[in-house]
């Protein structure tokens, strides 16, 4: 099963690299995030729901952008905030 979010999930630039860590987190001076996600509307790199500060959940929140997918390297699953499905 997929959604339309899935299916229409571009694979923007990221902006920020993995080795930088959370960007949001490094910046509070946090260094405790647990793994990193990017978003697929805009490239925002921000950490997990594992993650104390749950930067990615809060940047769908404020922003309603529907898709994220991890950022860590070797995997490639997508997660749809809007339909709670996740694709690949």
């Amino acid at each position: 099963m997929t959604c339309q979010h899935l299916k229409e999930a571009t694979e923007p630039t990221p902006q920020a690299p993995y080795d930088g860590g959370c960007p949001e987190c490094v910046a509070g001076g946090f260094q405790d995030w647990v793994h990193l996600r990017l978003c697929l509307d805009c490239g925002l790199v921000a950490c997990c729901d594992s993650s104390p500060r749950r930067h990615m959940s809060r940047h769908h929140e404020e922003t309603g952008h529907p898709v994220m997918r991890s950022y860590e390297p070797g995997e490639n699953w997508k997660w749809c905030f809007v339909d709670e499905l996740l694709g690949a």
